[in-house]
């Protein structure tokens, strides 16, 4: 079971949802930086569950107990190794999952490809738990873009229906960027916020749960970052976003929209600003053109599916007995996971970045 990431910076993801703990190991870290470790636990409060109603109410305190890679807030360059323990579980939630796989979720695939080895305990290591871990690995990686400039900030872009602001394309404001990465429900356009909630309600009182989308920015990337084909910015970070489980899509730029226009309408015009240096008029292609970024602010558009873990009745198999059946989940679910998601997309951003720069 592979949950590695990356060759400049490489990443380890480990345990289980239920197990005695999750982590991480960090390999490829530069000796001699310092990391601010209270901006490292504001990033992971944030995706933190149990603090808001949209979240699941297990309660996590998240800390990350670092083993070895960092002495006095500095790092070693030795393997960066951080350890989560697991501290409010409810194993008896899941006992009647491993015969009886939920709708969308990797319970039964993991049967098979395990051979029914998997712990079927809150997802096990196919859990959104795992993200911890990620924020982690993320916001240390994000420290070190900062100090060359170049930054990340996402946003819940939608929830169900109810739709936020998105990024002006050719120029994002610094302040905003600041203000998103510090939220725990972060949005443009902050009037949407109960109409978002109003939707997670109404899924939650219906036994029910909702999707969404994040949108993320990158900006201070300088023109020439990334590889053609298969080492192209947007192959390496959509790799990364797609490790984040319930993630099923992702577009950069206009993405799907450019397949409906025209080429005098989808071009990024080029001219040469104030300072002279050369930009583009629009940003439908996102700040990236043959896999290399252009300067422009990178943007891109990440589809969350809705929580599988729902406690309506659901048709099912009974694996074990071989005949069709139903099943009712029990247990402590999201009913959006969106808000906590936009952490974890800046994250994965970081560490796909991390490759690059």
């Amino acid at each position: 079971m592979s949950s590695t990431f990356g060759e400049k910076i490489k990443i380890s993801v480990f345990g289980e949802s239920h197990g005695e703990g999750i982590g991480v190991v960090i390999d490829g870290l530069p000796a001699g930086e310092t990391i601010d470790r209270e901006q490292v636990l504001a990033q992971m409060a944030r995706r933190a569950p149990g603090k808001d109603k949209t979240a699941t109410p297990r309660q996590e305190t998240d800390f990350p107990r670092v083993l070895s890679g960092m002495l006095d807030d500095t790092l070693t360059g030795a393997p960066l190794c951080a350890v989560i323990e697991n501290t409010n579980t409810r194993s008896g939630d899941y006992s009647g999952l491993m015969n009886c796989p939920r709708p969308a979720h990797a319970d039964y695939t993991a049967y098979i490809k395990y051979h029914a080895a998997n712990d079927v305990r809150g997802g096990g290591h196919f859990s959104g738990r795992l993200t911890a871990p990620l924020v982690f690995a993320g916001a240390v990686c994000r420290q070190l873009l900062e100090k060359k400039g170049v930054r990340i900030a996402a946003h819940i872009d939608r929830i169900g229906r109810v739709y936020d602001n998105r990024f002006y394309p050719t120029e994002v404001d610094p302040r905003l960027m600041e203000r998103l990465s510090a939220s725990s429900f972060a949005l443009i356009d902050g009037g949407v916020e109960e109409a978002m909630r109003a939707e997670v309600e109404d899924a939650r009182r219906n036994l029910d749960s909702i999707g969404g989308a994040v949108e993320c920015a990158v900006t201070g990337l300088p023109a020439g970052v990334g590889d053609p084909m298969f080492d192209g910015l947007e192959g390496v970070i959509a790799k990364a976003v797609f490790g984040v489980p319930a993630v099923k899509g992702v577009e950069f730029g206009a993405g799907f929209a450019l397949s409906k226009m025209k080429g005098s309408q989808a071009n990024d015009a080029f001219r040469y600003n104030r300072e002279g240096r050369i930009v583009t008029e629009t940003n439908n292609c996102g700040g990236i053109l043959g896999g290399i970024s252009d300067g422009m602010p990178l943007i891109f558009r990440a589809a969350i599916k809705p929580t599988p873990s729902i406690a309506r009745l659901q048709r099912t198999v009974d694996l074990k007995e071989g005949v069709n059946t139903e099943l009712e989940i029990k247990g402590r679910h999201d009913p959006c996971i969106v808000p906590r998601a936009v952490p974890v997309i800046e994250a994965v951003t970081a560490l796909a970045l991390s490759q690059f720069i």
